[in-house]
């Protein structure tokens, strides 16, 4: 199908379901801005799937059609740009920049896979210090960005054993992608699943309840998708030779230090990061939200006397595109809910059915839902009030449902173009890297794993941590 035909369809598909809304006749039950509400919601997800517009400006447009025809108020569009969500997110880039411009992460690394003596250990410490940047590092494009570089002297150093190269290449954005759920600030879809969940349903999440819920499930997830990725990508004498990688060695291609004594620079960051951190996880204990701790650090990061980055420099590094895709999509949740466009959506669907059968239908379509939607954001946009809107239906808890479809949708290898830390390890000049039989090869055992493992935390192990199934 080329590029044309699929927005040809696309536009068939939109243009088809808005005349069918339009007649009064049809859908009864459905009121005029509930009507109007699916049928911008309709037309914003096919232009998303079948056209090159770019995500942020179909969604803003969406948004201001939704404001200015009445359904939702001038207060609630730009209400939500004045998010904590959309602050804590600024802020932990300011840090996240603070954080690159010293080096410290690049040494934090280096320090984890120098002590690798097996292509096993490689392996699994690069997966730990991948897990780690979910904590310093907002967005899965920026810990990529971020991660690059360590690559990149990594394949110099083992540059006559090319499989492991090209495995490690697969590695790094597997990880990545799969780590994002560990953190609130891992991805700009948890936020606006934070957001669609307190809208409808009046449940927050903050950032310790989305530790305690994420991080094991990254860390099992990573760790067994390392091992896949491993298995899939070498043969068994390539993982019986021995490693041996020095710091030294990484820092002849690297252009930031790496050894030697930290430099007081490195020192503050490193203890602002862990401030920060801390201080996040503790939230219970002192009742700061995790927006004002990141304004904190943010401000601490940039100051003149104990800062390692200008402040006009650091917000250079904020994604404000998708801040503005963000809050436009909060937006767009606000008008499914209020018209009560998301309820009559899911009021057909049988309520009989049990908890888990629901649940297994959610996962399997977030998990492939990226086939159709490449933008993680979208994705969540889409599926997360749908999904809330449904639980309630079936008697399933919203939050645990609605996590599951975020965690589900971590998975967008099987394609080049899937996510962006997947297209910038696939496309590095001078390097050898995976090929997109690579990328299906590892799919088709990494997406079922994903699947199950996600059914298998919702309904083993998050309700020991205080997330029960059913309402």
């Amino acid at each position: 199908m080329t590029w044309n035909l699929r927005a040809l369809t696309a536009l068939c598909v939109a243009l088809s379901l808005c005349a069918l809304l339009a007649v009064p006749g049809n859908f009864p039950g459905l009121g005029g801005d509930a009507r109007f509400t699916l049928a911008v919601f309709v037309l914003a997800t096919c232009a998303w799937i079948g056209t090159s517009i770019d995500d942020t400006y179909i969604a803003l447009g969406a948004a201001l059609a939704l404001t200015v025809t009445g359904v939702i108020s001038n207060d609630t569009l730009f209400g939500t740009l004045g998010d904590d969500t959309v602050w804590l997110l600024i802020c932990a880039f300011v840090l996240a920049a603070a954080v690159a411009r010293t080096g410290l992460a690049g040494r934090a690394a280096v320090f984890l896979v120098s002590g690798a003596r097996t292509v096993r250990q490689l392996v699994h410490l690069t997966t730990a210090a991948l897990v780690v940047t979910a904590f310093a590092v907002p967005a899965t494009s920026g810990r990529a960005a971020l991660a690059l570089p360590v690559f990149l002297a990594l394949a110099k150093v083992l540059a006559d054993r090319k499989r492991l190269v090209v495995m490690l290449a697969l590695l790094f954005p597997t990880v990545i992608l799969l780590s994002a759920v560990a953190t609130l600030i891992g991805a700009g879809a948890h936020l606006i699943t934070v957001s669609v969940l307190f809208e409808a349903t009046g449940q927050h999440i903050g950032f310790t309840e989305w530790l305690l819920l994420g991080l094991p499930l990254a860390v099992v997830s990573s760790h067994l998708a390392a091992e896949l990725v491993l298995l899939t990508m070498t043969r068994r004498e390539d993982r019986r030779g021995p490693v041996h990688i020095t710091a030294q060695q990484i820092q002849e291609h690297s252009e930031q230090a790496v050894t030697g004594s930290w430099t007081q620079a490195e020192k503050r960051c490193a203890l602002l990061l862990a401030t920060v951190v801390l201080l996040w996880c503790s939230e219970p204990l002192h009742h700061l939200p995790p927006a004002i701790v990141a304004l904190i650090g943010a401000v601490v990061a940039a100051s003149p006397a104990l800062g390692t980055v200008r402040l006009k420099d650091a917000l250079k590094t904020v994604p404000w595109s998708l801040l503005l895709f963000m809050a436009a999509t909060m937006a767009m949740g606000v008008a499914l809910a209020d018209s009560g466009a998301a309820k009559w959506l899911v009021s057909g669907l049988p309520t009989n059915e049990p908890p888990m059968v629901f649940l297994a239908i959610v996962i399997v379509v977030s998990t492939a839902a990226h086939l159709v939607l490449q933008s993680r954001s979208a994705r969540s946009s889409v599926l997360v009030p749908l999904v809330v809107a449904a639980s309630v239906g079936v008697g399933v808890n919203p939050v645990a449902a609605a996590l599951a479809s975020t965690a589900a949708a971590g998975f967008c290898h099987t394609l080049p173009a899937s996510a962006k830390p997947v297209t910038l390890f696939a496309q590095i000049p001078g390097t050898p890297t995976y090929t997109p039989r690579d990328l299906l090869r590892l799919s088709a055992f990494l997406a079922p794993l994903t699947a199950a493992l996600v059914l298998l935390f919702a309904v083993a192990v998050w309700p020991l941590l205080g997330v029960s199934l059913t309402r």
